[in-house]
């Protein structure tokens, strides 16, 4: 894949991974103290869902660092475990892969 194509999609999955954090926080500043004990299991429940999908996005964002290191030392399409060339239509659907897909668990 040529890189300046390459560059551009890393830089798309980063920003729509910045973005739905952004929006994430954003979605926590609510109300602290719940009326009753239905709200307050309510409210701990979406804390909870929110914080897995948070650590999503923090691990997304974490393949989109890798990638780009990758990238700026040449090994970029690479897969990480054997070495061989990652097909260019995969990394056009998931910029970040870093192996084949015969190489995933």
């Amino acid at each position: 894949m040529d890189s300046d194509r390459a560059r551009e999609l890393l830089a798309a999955e980063r920003a729509r991974v910045e973005r739905a954090l952004s929006q994430l926080r954003r979605t926590d500043s609510g109300e602290e103290d719940p009326a009753d004990l239905g709200d307050l299991a309510s409210d701990t429940f979406e804390n909870e869902l929110n914080e897995g999908i948070a650590d999503e996005l923090r691990e997304q964002l974490a393949g989109v660092e890798r990638a780009e290191a990758r990238l700026a030392d040449g090994t970029y399409g690479l897969s990480v475990v054997s070495g061989k060339p990652i097909p260019d239509e995969r990394l056009e659907a998931v910029p970040t892969a870093e192996r084949l897909v015969e190489e995933e668990t």
